[in-house]
């Protein structure tokens, strides 16, 4: 008897919901190893992990701020994954959204304008880093994963020259640039937490890219070239211009990430305003399976084990780096079960 792989015609409807959850589970059971080897209990650390993110409003909020910046980044991902430009660039993206944005927000004007031209602004410079790789790719058929992935560094270095030069605070001397106006702020929605009004827009924006995607003529064009190229070609489909397209939405999504940090969270730019949030982005969307509404659940989820990674070092000293090892994990993980969507295990022969 011999085992063999075979394609599957179609994958089951309920392989959509249990891959990702099996991935998320076979995550933490593997790193429930690195935790006994810190000498800490793993029902217990998971237990304050999580309670930390989920344990009290406060707290429900605070993970909700931090899921919002990786609901855009994984929107990003997925839209640009969806059309097989493989943007590995949300990070410098995200940057360069921040950096905009910032720049916007520190010029006097009324408030609802402010927000209006910083998400603006913050858009258009995530949508211009995206479309360099994009139009490497179509012009020099250049590696879109190299160039996107090299430009976070150019994007990140370029935030750095700029606040230890000219956005350097003369008074503290600290490398951080001039603070955006108070007009500029968003919103707090709930008193005496950290809710604003960008975590109701990233939340409001996972449908609404689900509407683009699964219900437009762009998003019937995103998906097609995705599937097969040739078949889009020979359809009509103007292959180059949808992935351009798709680079300029993913890349706007990215920028309102940092758009996001700097109007409610941090109200101006500093080395780590980003704690790898556009990384986060593809761990994300490889859960989400690419599904723009399952990138929401699929950012709580590693938001929650980011906030309570940090309690639990505090509190039973396992490292808060277990997070960005869980990440790596359920990727991992989400890649393995991926191979049992398109092809099943069959038995051929016989036992003699």
């Amino acid at each position: 008897m011999t085992l063999r792989l075979e394609a599957r015609q179609r994958t089951p409807a309920w392989m959509n919901l249990a891959l990702p959850l099996a991935a998320v589970v076979a995550a933490l059971v593997l790193c429930s190893g690195l935790i006994a080897l810190a000498g800490a209990g793993v029902f217990e650390a998971y237990g304050v992990m999580f309670s930390s993110a989920f344990g009290d409003s406060y707290a429900i909020t605070e993970t909700l701020v931090r899921a919002a910046p990786m609901i855009f980044t994984g929107l990003a991902v997925a839209v640009a994954f969806r059309a097989k430009f493989w943007n590995i660039g949300a990070e410098g993206q995200l940057l360069a959204g921040a950096i905009a944005s910032c720049a916007v927000g520190a010029i006097p004007m009324p408030g609802p304008l402010a927000m209006l031209l910083m998400a603006l602004s913050g858009a258009a410079a995530g949508a211009a880093v995206a479309l360099v790789p994009a139009i490497l790719r179509v012009r020099l058929k250049v590696d879109d994963v190299v160039s996107s992935l090299l430009l976070n560094s150019i994007i990140f270095y370029a935030l750095m020259a700029l606040i230890e030069g000219s956005w350097k605070d003369p008074l503290s001397g600290y490398p951080i640039s001039p603070p955006i106006e108070d007009s500029a702020n968003f919103p707090v929605l709930m008193e005496g937490t950290r809710l604003h009004l960008g975590v109701l827009v990233a939340l409001l924006a996972a449908p609404v890219v689900w509407f683009v995607i699964s219900r437009t003529t762009l998003g019937f064009r995103i998906r097609v070239t995705g599937e097969n190229p040739e078949a889009a070609r020979y359809g009509g489909i103007n292959v180059q211009r949808v992935l351009l397209s798709a680079a300029i939405l993913s890349g706007g999504l990215a920028g309102l990430a940092g758009v996001g940090e700097v109007g409610g969270v941090h109200f101006q730019v500093m080395s780590d305003i980003s704690p790898g949030y556009g990384y986060s982005g593809i761990v994300i969307a490889m859960l989400a399976r690419l599904n723009p509404l399952g990138v929401v659940p699929a950012a709580i989820f590693l938001a929650a084990v980011m906030t309570g990674a940090e309690a639990m070092s505090r509190a039973t000293g396992v490292p808060a780096f277990l997070s960005d090892v869980i990440q790596g994990t359920a990727l991992l993980s989400m890649l393995v079960a991926l191979l049992f969507t398109a092809y099943r295990i069959r038995r051929t022969g016989g036992v003699s």
